[in-house]
């Protein structure tokens, strides 16, 4: 097995850890985490939140090298937070 991944597997993590990181909100803002979980359930969402930004500079890295790659922009649907 190779060591480099895909652009392709590249992007589709990417994606699945962002919805993750909006999934983890949403609960937050739920209200229906008890009260002695949500610093555990704040911590979760740091965590995403570190992989998907460290996913993101691979990424960033990935199409520099290859221009036919959609940017981070368009493939996370125009997301300004990027």
């Amino acid at each position: 097995m190779s060591k480099d991944i895909s652009s392709t597997t590249l992007m589709y993590s990417i994606l699945s850890v962002e919805d993750s990181v909006n999934t983890q909100k949403d609960y937050l803002d739920s209200g229906e985490i008890p009260e002695d979980e949500i610093e555990y359930e704040e911590e979760i969402l740091g965590d995403l939140e570190q992989a998907l930004m460290e996913l993101i500079d691979l990424y960033k890295v990935r199409c520099k090298a290859d221009p036919e790659l959609p940017a981070i922009e368009e493939l996370l649907g125009g997301d300004s937070e990027v």
